[in-house]
């Protein structure tokens, strides 16, 4: 569904007033995010909390006219990148109290902002049916591997970053500072690890207890995302993998997930306007 067909029920323009709300929060954050750490943190908070409203205003589906005579949940491309980005920004948010993480600061801010913006333009298609009780499962197991592997791949980015700038640093003869590396990458292939085993379990719920499974780009996605970052942490185990090659199979595995839903669903709904499948 997308805006024009939306924005009229109430809770169109419920999710258009907190979606607002969000993005202008985002907006300040990172118009602040290297100027005043506090303000900039408070700030993010509450567009956290924003979008949090926003998503379950939209995938709720709250106040909204029931379909078929019953209440529908609503999902879609852009919802599903929300989310995502907002379980990332929920682990910084949390993260960044104990251990430094400047670098992802105007990033995340600037990801909400449009993320928000985009949710609210397309804010999903309803699915009164499920058609399996444990299905509303395998989709949050699902979300929650893509926000896991988000998380991971903000890592990545942060010690791809921190590399580089030790290495400038030890050749103009300059101290090192910031995030210690070997935590940020202990902590960037814990986040693989856990994304891997919620993913596993979005997948065998998927092949288990949902009717609607087959064999579609979306699965064949999923299942090639999940075979690459399985491989990630075989070759990290075996073979000692580090650095740029380790991060460049994160990214790849990272893509596959992207595609498996979120770019499929662009297509289906955005591109080819089709009903939700």
């Amino acid at each position: 569904m997308i805006l024009s067909s939306a924005s009229a029920e109430p809770s169109g323009l419920l999710l258009a007033a907190l979606s607002a709300a969000g993005a202008v929060a985002y907006a300040v954050a990172a118009a602040f995010a290297h100027l005043r750490p506090r303000t900039w943190r408070s700030v993010l908070v509450l567009a956290w909390l924003l979008h949090l409203a926003a998503l379950v205003v939209d995938i709720g589906g709250i106040g909204a006219a029931p379909v078929n005579g019953s209440h529908a949940a609503r999902f879609g491309f852009a919802p599903s990148l929300s989310m995502t980005v907002w379980l990332v920004t929920g682990v910084y948010l949390v993260e960044s109290r104990f251990l430094p993480l400047p670098s992802a600061q105007r990033l995340l801010s600037v990801l909400g902002l449009l993320v928000m913006l985009v949710a609210w333009m397309f804010p999903g298609e309803y699915r009164p049916q499920a058609g399996s009780p444990l299905a509303p499962l395998h989709w949050a197991m699902g979300l929650a591997s893509y926000g896991l592997c988000g998380v991971a791949v903000m890592h990545a980015v942060m010690l791809n970053r921190a590399e580089r700038q030790m290495r400038a640093q030890k050749g103009q003869g300059a101290p090192v500072l910031g995030t210690p590396l070997l935590r940020l990458e202990r902590l960037t292939f814990q986040f693989v690890g856990a994304g891997v085993v919620v993913l596993s379990i979005a997948l065998l719920l998927g092949v288990a207890f949902t009717p609607q499974w087959r064999w579609d780009h979306k699965t064949l996605f999923a299942v090639m995302g999940w075979v690459v970052l399985t491989g990630l942490l075989t070759g990290r185990r075996v073979f000692g993998w580090r650095g740029k090659r380790a991060t460049r199979w994160l990214y790849f595995g990272a893509a596959l997930l992207l595609l498996s839903y979120a770019g499929s669903r662009f297509v289906l709904e955005v591109v080819l306007q089709r009903p939700p499948l």
